[in-house]
């Protein structure tokens, strides 16, 4: 599985408060998920009125696939018009057969479909605390109370 990460810096142009920032962004995001179905975020520059930053993720399992979609979805991001692509930084991660870098950290663990599946600690579980009992007049044993609560009910009109 190939992941394609890739982090675009963009210029604004004309936006003189957030809302017109958002705007624009949230125009970008909506027309690139629609199109090409990936995951889009603001991930920097948030302060800024002139200039964002968006985080693309692309995921399939050809290297050059994940690239050429992150290519094309940076060409439609530029055709686009509503910004101008200032940088990219783009990379690219083959995850799985092996392929995942940093195998020598021991805290990493890595699982494949074939493989058995990993152990888990059991959760530590608080044991019940008891339920404090409360006595209801219509759970008393005493014929009184029931024939009481009865008549009660009827004056009322329930």
């Amino acid at each position: 599985m190939i992941v394609g990460v890739c982090r675009i810096t963009l210029q604004l142009e004309d936006c003189h408060s957030d809302k017109d920032k958002r705007s624009v962004l949230r125009r970008i995001k909506d027309r690139v998920h629609q199109k090409w179905n990936c995951a889009i975020a603001e991930v920097g520059d948030a302060d800024s009125l002139d200039s964002a930053q968006l985080g693309i993720v692309v995921l399939s399992n050809q290297r050059g696939y994940t690239q050429s979609q992150v290519q094309k979805i940076l060409q439609f991001i530029d055709d686009l018009a509503f910004a101008r692509i200032t940088d990219d930084e783009q990379d690219y991660i083959d995850y799985g057969d092996g392929a995942v870098e940093d195998l020598s950290r021991s805290d990493y663990e890595h699982w494949e479909p074939g493989d058995a599946a990993p152990t888990k600690p059991a959760p530590k579980l608080q044991p019940p605390r008891p339920l404090e009992t409360t006595e209801y007049p219509w759970d008393s044993p005493d014929p009184h109370v029931t024939e009481h609560m009865a008549g009660t009910d009827e004056r009322e009109g329930h």
